[in-house]
């Protein structure tokens, strides 16, 4: 039985908000099985616990938001996709403010993070949600798309005005069963335009925001001194983001995923299609290791 995976021990972490500018203490606690991923806002009297799941998304303006009533987690599709990434269920993330630290503007912090504390396997069948039918949302130009595959496979297109977006920085497909999400996508960091920035601030946006932890291009070029880590590391983030909003449907995903200009709002909007549609997807478990799909080989042979 492939079973699902916690953290060895709590482990810690500190970082500044990409969007709100506020240092920000993170405590990530193991969880029992199937209690799922559970975001804590620790500074509220009393805490407030939200589910990370797609139907608590309250606001995708530059990230993805979980909402509780008046409480609110932004930006949680980087930790999200390394929690995916590796192969994580359960998780208790205890947040002393309405932001998770932007770290290096990539996973590859919180995957570093989250490998320091260590990975167990717990007593509970591990569920995945394959894709059984075709689902498609669309905004305009933008769209995006689930489709069966037996595996794990992302296909993304970004268009951007913009002289570094050469067609080689446009397009990307990643096939869990041939690329390593640790070593191929995680340490793919946000971007943004400097032309951009003076409104994002007024909208009291990236107020965090810097070449630390960030791409900046002016208008021909990247402004950071190391350049880029990946030739297309603009579309790999753009891939890494969509991992971590589409974790938000509770499972890790047995399907293709195809997108077209997608965001933050519509990844949110395919997730809750394919939600209102039963017959659309089904979860399914495995009883050997050799009958899951290739593109999960890290995680089978993976141990604490």
């Amino acid at each position: 039985m492939l079973r699902q995976r916690t953290l060895k021990a709590a482990t810690r972490t500190t970082g500044v908000g990409l969007h709100t500018g506020a240092r920000v203490d993170l405590v990530l606690r193991p969880a029992a099985p199937d209690t799922g991923i559970v975001f804590h806002r620790t500074d509220l009297s009393p805490p407030v616990a939200i589910p990370a799941t797609a139907s608590q998304v309250g606001d995708t303006r530059l990230s993805s938001t979980l909402r509780e009533g008046a409480a609110t987690v932004s930006t949680v599709e980087h930790l999200m996709s390394a929690l995916a990434g590796l192969g994580i269920d359960n998780l208790h993330v205890d947040v002393a403010g309405p932001e998770i630290p932007i770290m290096d503007g990539s996973a590859g912090p919180f995957v570093f993070l989250l490998q320091g504390a260590g990975i167990v396997e717990q007593p509970a069948p591990k569920r995945y949600l394959r894709i059984a039918a075709p689902v498609e949302v669309r905004d305009g130009d933008k769209w995006a798309r689930f489709e069966p595959f037996d595996g794990f496979r992302l296909d993304f297109t970004i268009d951007f005005p913009h002289p570094v977006f050469g067609s080689e920085n446009r397009h990307v497909m990643i096939d869990f069963a041939l690329h390593s999400y640790v070593k191929e996508v995680a340490r793919a960091r946000t971007f943004g335009f400097m032309q951009d920035v003076e409104a994002m601030r007024a909208a009291g946006l990236g107020l965090g925001g810097s070449l630390q932890n960030a791409i900046v291009l002016d208008e021909v070029r990247v402004l950071n001194s190391e350049g880029l880590r990946y030739d297309n590391e603009f579309v790999r983030h753009k891939i890494l983001d969509a991992i971590g909003d589409l974790y938000l449907l509770g499972h890790p995903l047995i399907g293709q995923y195809t997108a077209h200009k997608s965001g933050h709002a519509l990844n949110n909007a395919l997730a809750r299609a394919l939600l209102a549609r039963p017959d659309a997807a089904r979860l399914v478990t495995f009883d050997a290791a050799d009958e899951v799909p290739s593109a999960f080989y890290d995680w089978r042979v993976a141990t604490a």
